[in-house]
């Protein structure tokens, strides 16, 4: 038994050397375009903040973006959900394109005033380096679904600095009650190298602190418990809301460049007409409030609305920054009728709405205790778990498949896309449903 044992680690050996090198590698590419974007990003922050009149040129900037994306990225417009899709069903390389188009366009969002987020730029970065690497090795089908899910998760880790969440990240994100182990080594080390050579590239990233978590009590459960129905429910309300108005958009606009005009016109008037400004950008400064002070307690509305017109109308950029900041606030505002401190209630909203708009609990709660220190782990764990359940079958990326429903009986391997035209035809008995999609 022993010498058996003895063979099989010495076959393991040549596989960990192979994924090791190539998680360097990956991590390596990823945490450096990481480090250029996130240094490119504060630029366009400061410049807009200094030069508050390019808010005004928000329109202009969307139709250069919608030009440039339907001239020659109508390939890569799926984005994050392109991954997704490639890594179930691979069909062609991800476009060398996407990482440069990707980060210029999230730029300019946020140089000209777009409420947007960060994480889908590295992201897709991450993604296109890690098919570059699968093209250029010729490494089979299988290999590229883990080098993919690898540079998902290096993108996730280096532009938060949060190692251990974006590797869990890279695996959560595919299915909804699945992880994939097989891609366990790639992801963890990918993530890991990745933030590392970020932050030798000089980046930092925002500290949240916290000041004092309390024990963990049946109240204090309580709280986090109806904490995260409510951050459920924003998350699943933000996700149908976004592309419910993308949908709305394109019927109406059929040109694509003019539709983030139009949504430039309604971010420019709406923060000039409310006088917003924390409402624009990543609005790192807001988060950072919610945990040192009471915020008005419809600060998280604002925000929704101001990211959902800007995705929904075609600029680039994540979804993830602003679910912090709309969780952050919701968590302040409920600070005024729940037990826990106003603080630990922004850090639980934080990590708990994004955990329900993306379907991600696992990497939710490793986050949290990454930012904030493993005192909230009890704390936010219930938080993210219960938002997940309460965002019901829905979420930010449509690509995402059914590893297991989370009540509901819905067939395995469906694409969260397709799960509305399914509730449709339940109501409509005498029409047989379509056949499942392939399980995951």
């Amino acid at each position: 038994m022993k010498r058996l044992a003895t063979i099989e680690q010495v076959a393991l050996l040549p596989h960990f050397v192979r994924w090791l090198a190539l998680s360097v590698l990956l991590g390596g590419l990823s945490g450096s375009a990481s480090a250029f974007f996130l240094v490119a990003l504060e630029w366009a922050t400061d410049t807009r903040v200094s030069h508050a009149w390019l808010l005004w040129l928000l329109p202009v900037a969307g139709f250069v973006t919608g030009w440039v994306y339907y001239r020659v990225g109508q390939s890569v417009e799926g984005g994050n959900n392109l991954l997704i899709d490639e890594i179930h069903d691979p069909k062609k390389v991800v476009p060398k394109r996407m990482g440069p188009l990707v980060l210029a366009a999230t730029v300019v969002t946020h140089l000209f005033g777009g409420s947007a987020g960060r994480e889908g730029t590295a992201v897709q970065m991450g993604g296109a380096l890690a098919d570059r690497i699968t093209h250029t090795l010729r490494l089979n089908r299988e290999d590229r679904r883990t080098l993919l899910m690898a540079g998902i998760a290096a993108g996730f880790s280096s532009v938060f600095g949060t190692p251990l969440a974006g590797a869990i990240f890279g695996l959560e994100v595919l299915a909804i009650g699945r992880l994939r182990y097989d891609a366990l080594l790639a992801c963890f080390m990918s993530a890991v190298v990745a933030d590392q050579v970020t932050r030798l590239w000089g980046v930092h990233h925002t500290l949240y602190t916290i000041p004092f978590i309390p024990e963990v009590s049946a109240m204090g459960l309580v709280s986090a418990t109806l904490a995260g129905i409510a951050c459920g429910i924003v998350g699943m309300l933000f996700a149908d809301t976004t592309h419910f108005l993308s949908g709305f958009i394109k019927k109406r606009i059929t040109y694509p460049p003019f539709r983030p005009v139009v949504g430039g016109i309604v971010v420019v008037a709406f923060a000039l007409a409310l006088d917003t400004p924390q409402y624009l950008g990543l609005g790192i400064p807001t988060i950072v409030s919610s945990f040192q002070h009471p915020l008005p307690a419809y600060d998280f509305l604002g925000k929704f609305g101001f990211t959902v017109v800007t995705l929904a109308s075609g600029f680039k950029g994540g979804e993830v920054t602003p679910l912090f900041y709309i969780g952050a606030t919701l968590g302040n505002a409920l600070g005024y009728v729940l037990s826990l401190p106003f603080p630990v209630l922004a850090g639980l909203g934080f990590v708990a709405v994004f955990a329900g708009a993306a379907n991600t609990p696992i990497a939710s709660t490793i986050m949290a205790i990454e930012l904030f220190g493993g005192h909230i782990g009890v704390y936010a764990g219930t938080a993210c778990i219960v938002a997940y359940l309460f965002s019901g079958h829905t979420g930010i990326y449509r690509a995402q498949r059914l590893g297991q429903p989370k009540h509901f009986a819905f067939p395995k391997g469906i694409r969260l896309a397709d799960i509305p035209a399914r509730r449709r035809a339940r109501l409509a008995p005498d029409k047989p449903d379509a056949a499942p999609r392939d399980s995951v």
